[in-house]
């Protein structure tokens, strides 16, 4: 063994002489407890990586200096335990993976050399929608659709799990990954190779963090870094800050962790916390289970930070063994991290360690809250609700404003549902989705939503049939759950019946709604709500109908569904008036805190989680019956609209190729603040009207063929046309929302695919100008792959949402940020201008370059290669380019 620590390496059971394990605390450096639970994991994978070629002595140093080295973007390697895959972001990754072994071949090398050597699971959970539901078949139904237009990809994941090692792949119908990970995948301490060492993970999606409520480190990258992972590769990061959250107190009666997370979501985003671990600390942390602290966790990405961590406590060993894991494997956990002094008790404050800074939250502050109507940071007070929503209603187009004029307001339209009347208002609720691994993984709020729907249906209250209600839990253990406490019956009489096992309703899966409530909201211009139990809710993502959408607790999902409108005052105002007459207040039906642990205590058991867990890679009858190839390379068929070999390695080299300067450049898109991965690459339906309908119509397809972009990420004539195809898409080029833009050339007004293709054709470069956080949620390998297709050479932005900028490096886009102090709007810039942007011969991290303009103005700004790792990757014309020249040569 090569490793500098060989000399702290000893066994950590004298009995056991072969499982052995680095011995942190045999370093005797004063500075090592000190450092933050997280940056402790850093640590131990540096030293145990420690090979003085990826990972240096010198970053083992700068790790344990972290108190000094925070301060001074430093750069150091990280590598993970694990990674972690959905379908939508997975089925690219195989694609890669296959062409990768493509282009080996094509350079001489072996292209089995192309496969994971880094453990990866891939759970597929984002292709099954809410196309029916309040039926008893409503599950069935879903999955068999799911089957039919997944078969292909389906088939071709199957391929990758025989053909390629170390690559596991967890069956439709199995749950949501992060809440599968969560209960089932994650291990705490790696037992692996003879060592003892922390779980860690990176995960394509960005909610990855919620591992880190168990005291696994996790964090969301994109796509294309996961890939570098899975083949060896270490992550290159800037040492992070490290923000500690205390929390001291405990929570009031009525208050659920939803109401908590969304309180800290709009707190951090205050703060300001990105591209920084939050680490929690204090008291109040023993008083949150791990479920309420893996919801903390989930909702990261939306306060911006990297990590949420909450370091392993004796509640983390507990829960452990509450979901089923081994106990012997337990209590093996629990010594590792007791001898390297990895192991938390909150209540003891001599352990807090040094943090960059500290925050703090009073738990007995927070008040039951949603967030909305168009971002997770907006939260609203329940009590404030009925009077936020009015206001947003007449405010100014933003992100909390519709600009409805005055007299509109109480515009009500009048439409007919299975042969009955109703009426539908600006306010009222179409969508109610007890969705997401945010929520579904705690049972304290999922058994909430079950006594409030047992004391609603006793009290006479029902659900309108034309809201469209839906329950998709992240796993089978919470159906068990329900259904054994005996809640499930009154879930289902107010609509809210099982309709799949995956993200549903959070990721855009929210399926068609009712004819003649599209038409009436149409009709009127109506601002539709819907009101689910997710962690994102920008607009366009959740139903192209429902303008606003609002983040909420299970029981408040439940309750808003009820009455119909999210105009209403719960503490003035009844849910409904049941048979008998009486007004029936939330106040009358919400259950207590001791309600909800009494049935959690007596239902949620370690054996649920056991038998549900030891089948689930072979319960799926469908998933079993797939006929898969088994060629170690893919053969891809020319006919398919789902695979696609992609062209992103067509004639590579084994030379690299001198960077160049992108002359006269256009302007294919300005954009203002908080354009998302939703907006660049959209996941959910594909319009027929979109130049991806028309590629599609012209392969044979039928409208009801076109399955979802999310569905097509294999297929990459799909996706450049997919690319900006949002149909909320604000692009100040055009004076409305759509999915168009400019071509300066010829002034047309056209599809921006079409656009970028008549610019390509031409051998115009393109940019694109931004405002702040572009690219910010989910993590979306497709919206760097997308614009590089469509001829994007760089993004000119105020600032950029982490993983996707480590995307847009990753395919080679120069992702640049004005300097401090300017933006568009203070240089002057229409967009109209063409750009040549200079790119010396020697290049530095985050060096200042000069953008020259056609009309005579010059300006500087940020090249944004944070590292040294980054620029080589753009010498290589990204990492998957480097990866196949590391592995052909």
């Amino acid at each position: 063994m090569s490793n500098p620590f060989v000399q702290i390496v000893e066994p950590l059971d004298p009995k056991q002489p072969l499982k052995k394990f680095f011995n942190l605390s045999k370093l005797e450096d004063v500075r090592y407890d000190h450092l933050p639970f997280s940056i402790r994991i850093l640590l131990e994978a540096a030293i145990r990586n420690c090979d003085e070629f990826l990972v240096k002595k010198g970053d083992v140093e700068n790790i344990l200096n972290w108190k000094v080295m925070q301060h001074k973007n430093v750069e150091v390697p990280f590598k993970p335990a694990r990674v972690i895959l959905q379908d939508f972001t997975g089925v690219p990754a195989v694609v890669d993976f296959a062409a990768m072994r493509d282009a080996v071949k094509k350079l001489g090398g072996d292209p089995e050399k192309i496969n994971p050597v880094c453990p990866a699971d891939l759970v597929i959970d984002h292709s099954i929608q809410v196309d029916f539901n309040r039926q008893p078949d409503s599950l069935q139904k879903n999955q068999d659709l799911e089957f039919e237009r997944n078969k292909e990809r389906f088939e071709f994941l199957k391929w990758g799990s025989q053909a390629f090692k170390n690559l596991r792949i967890i069956p439709p119908g199995s749950g949501i990954i992060h809440q599968v990970n969560l209960e089932y995948l994650a291990r705490v301490v790696m037992d692996q190779d003879g060592y003892y060492y922390p779980d860690s993970v990176v995960g394509t999606d960005s909610h990855t963090t919620m591992i880190d409520g168990l005291g696994v480190l996790g964090w969301g990258v994109g796509g294309i870094e996961a890939e570098a992972v899975m083949l060896g590769q270490p992550i290159s990061m800037v040492l992070p800050q490290v923000v500690g959250y205390k929390l001291v107190g405990n929570p009031q009666p009525l208050v659920t962790s939803t109401d908590i997370v969304l309180t800290i979501t709009k707190h951090l985003r205050q703060v300001g916390v990105v591209g920084k671990f939050v680490e929690f600390f204090g008291p109040g942390v023993a008083q949150l289970s791990i479920a309420d602290r893996a919801t903390i966790a989930n909702m990261c990405p939306e306060y911006g930070a990297t990590a949420a961590y909450f370091p392993v406590d004796d509640i983390s060993i507990g829960y452990l063994i509450q979901t089923g894991r081994d106990k012997e494997k337990v209590m093996s956990t629990k010594r590792y991290l007791e001898a390297v002094g990895m192991l938390r008790d909150f209540k003891n404050s001599s352990q807090d360690p040094d943090f960059t800074q500290v925050v703090e939250l009073e738990l007995h502050t927070v008040v039951p809250c949603c967030s909305g109507p168009k971002r997770p940071q907006d939260k609203v007070a329940v009590s404030d609700m009925k009077k936020d929503f009015e206001t947003c209603l007449g405010a100014k187009q933003g992100f909390k404003g519709f600009q409805i004029a005055p007299a509109r307001h109480n515009s009500i339209v009048k439409f007919n549902f299975e042969g009955h009347d109703f009426e539908l208002a600006h306010g009222s609720v179409v969508i109610a989705a007890i969705t997401s691994c945010t929520n579904t993984s705690n049972p304290s709020v999922m058994l909430g939503a079950g006594l409030l729907a047992k004391k609603a249906v006793e009290a006479g209250l029902t659900v309108k049939p034309y809201i469209k209600t839906s329950l998709s839990p992240g796993s089978g253990v919470v159906t068990y759950y329900l259904r054994e406490s005996g809640v499930m019956r009154y879930l289902s009489q107010l609509g809210f019946d099982v309709v799949g096992y995956g993200c549903m309703t959070c990721i855009g899966n929210s399926g068609p709604l009712p004819e003649s409530v599209v038409e009436a909201i149409t009709q009127g211009d109506l601002v539709a709500v819907g009101v689910l139990s997710g962690n994102r809710n920008f607009e366009g993502r959740v139903h192209p109908n429902t303008r606003a959408n609002y983040l909420a607790s299970p029981p408040l999902v439940i309750a808003y569904a009820i009455a119909g409108t999210v105009r209403i005052d719960f503490e003035k105002e009844p849910l409904g008036i049941n048979a008998s007459g009486k007004k029936i207040f939330l106040k009358d039906i919400w259950p207590t805190r001791n309600e909800i642990q009494a049935v959690e205590r007596q239902f949620v058991i370690p054996g649920m989680f056991k038998e549900v867990y030891e089948k689930i890679e072979t319960v799926n009858k469908a998933w079993n019956a797939l006929d898969a190839p088994s060629d170690k390379l893919y053969s891809w068929n020319p006919k398919s609209t789902y695979i696609k070999s992609p062209p992103f390695f067509d004639g590579l080299t084994l030379a690299l190729q001198t960077p160049k300067t992108i002359e006269d450049a256009y302007v294919l898109l300005s954009f203002g603040d908080s354009v998302t991965t939703d907006h660049i690459s959209p996941a959910g339906n594909i319009a027929r009207n979109s130049p991806a309908a028309r590629y599609l119509t012209s392969r044979g397809l039928t409208p009801r063929e076109f399955n979802s972009y999310g569905s097509r990420r294999g297929n990459d004539a799909v996706m450049a046309r997919g690319t900006f195809a949002n149909i909320r898409l604000v692009n100040k080029f055009i004076d409305k929302q759509g999915p168009q833009t400019i071509h300066f050339p010829s002034g047309e007004i056209l599809d921006v695919f079409d656009a970028a293709e008549k610019y390509k054709q031409a051998g115009h470069p393109l940019i694109v100008l931004a405002g702040k956080e572009y690219g910010a949620g989910s993590s979306r390998d497709w919206a760097a792959k997308g614009p590089f297709l469509l001829g994007v050479k760089a993004v000119l932005a105020e600032s950029y949402e982490r993983i996707h900028r480590s995307n847009l490096v990753g395919m080679g886009v120069i992702p640049l940020q004005y300097l401090p102090g300017e933006d568009a709007g203070t240089l002057g810039l229409t967009g109209q201008e063409r750009y040549t942007i200079i790119i010396p011969e020697t290049l530095k991290p985050q060096m200042n370059v000069q953008i020259k303009l056609n009309t005579g103005k010059t300006f500087h700004a940020i090249m944004r290669f944070d590292t040294d790792v980054e620029l080589t990757y753009f010498h290589n014309g990204g990492i998957l380019n480097y990866m196949i020249r590391k592995m052909a040569s």
